[in-house]
């Protein structure tokens, strides 16, 4: 009887650590937005570039696309990532265009991967901040 508690008790304690390792394995592998650059494109626009990372696999597993919104859920602009960076990381793209908000000056850049869906991570910018037409927000390091 003993011997079957001990058997039981460690395949429980195995069972735990593998949803352990399986809950940070997805959380890891979420997109970082790293930094956020806006300059002014127009009157009431500008041109956007995002630096994500991601443990791009391939095909199957990859960041595919970030977006602006402002604080209302609005989408402002889209960038669809047509392709994995595997061996580019963090990686950097760009998109014109983008309104400035009707309402106020924040935005926030969300980013989503293949499997996991929309980040939980949002990325706020103060656009109100921005000097001569720039800005650059960087995640703290």
């Amino acid at each position: 009887m003993q011997r079957s508690f001990l058997t039981l008790s460690r395949l429980v304690q195995a069972g735990f650590l593998s949803v352990s390792l399986i809950t940070a394995s997805a959380l890891a592998n979420d997109v970082t937005i790293v930094a956020a650059e806006f300059s002014q494109d127009g009157q009431r626009s500008w041109k956007v570039s995002v630096s994500l990372m991601h443990e791009d696999t391939g095909w199957d597993h990859y960041a595919n696309m970030w977006r602006v919104v402002d604080v209302n859920g609005l989408v402002l602009g889209e960038r669809e990532l047509l392709h994995p960076h595997v061996n580019e990381q963090p990686f950097t793209r760009s998109l014109s265009n983008v309104p400035h908000p009707a309402v106020g000056s924040i935005v926030y850049i969300e980013a989503r991967d293949k499997v996991h869906g929309w980040s939980p991570q949002r990325f706020e910018v103060d656009l109100s901040q921005a000097q001569q037409g720039h800005l650059l927000v960087e995640m703290p390091k």
